[in-house]
């Protein structure tokens, strides 16, 4: 019996998904290299694309604001972003990445860029193709 067009895509996203979180997963390799905790390099990552608030910080990592203040504490604590008041808000302080804070998320950018060998090895048509194909998924 042929396989639907949902099973198909299912089982194409579940290929991806072990790619990307199994094989691939660098999540680990990043926390070590920072000596850090992988929540904290996602908020580093976020913040070093835009300051913003802890509330809006939490509600971006879905977490809850009493954590969040834990997070951006330890942080601060190493230097890596600092809390300024809000320009509009002065009951919100805006948290902004340090030049350190922004040198270490661009480390964990680097290491989460490295394409894997297997990608390394792909054809540039194959590698056209499967950008074609992502940028479709993307719209």
């Amino acid at each position: 019996m042929p396989e639907t067009d949902d099973a198909k895509a299912a089982a194409v996203w579940k290929a991806m998904l072990t790619l990307v979180f199994e094989r691939h997963d660098r999540r680990k390799e990043v926390s070590e290299a920072l000596d850090m905790s992988y929540l904290r390099i996602k908020a580093l990552r976020r913040l070093a694309g835009q300051p913003m608030t802890m509330r809006e910080l939490a509600a971006l990592l879905q977490t809850d604001a009493p954590y969040m203040t834990v997070v951006v504490d330890d942080l601060e604590k190493r230097g890596l972003v600092r809390r300024e008041p809000h320009p509009s808000d002065r009951r919100a302080k805006l948290v902004i990445p340090t030049d350190q804070g922004r040198r270490e998320a661009a480390r964990a950018e680097e290491i989460h860029g490295r394409p894997p060998a297997e990608m390394l090895a792909l054809a540039p048509e194959e590698l056209d193709e499967l950008a074609a194909l992502i940028r479709k998924l993307e719209n």
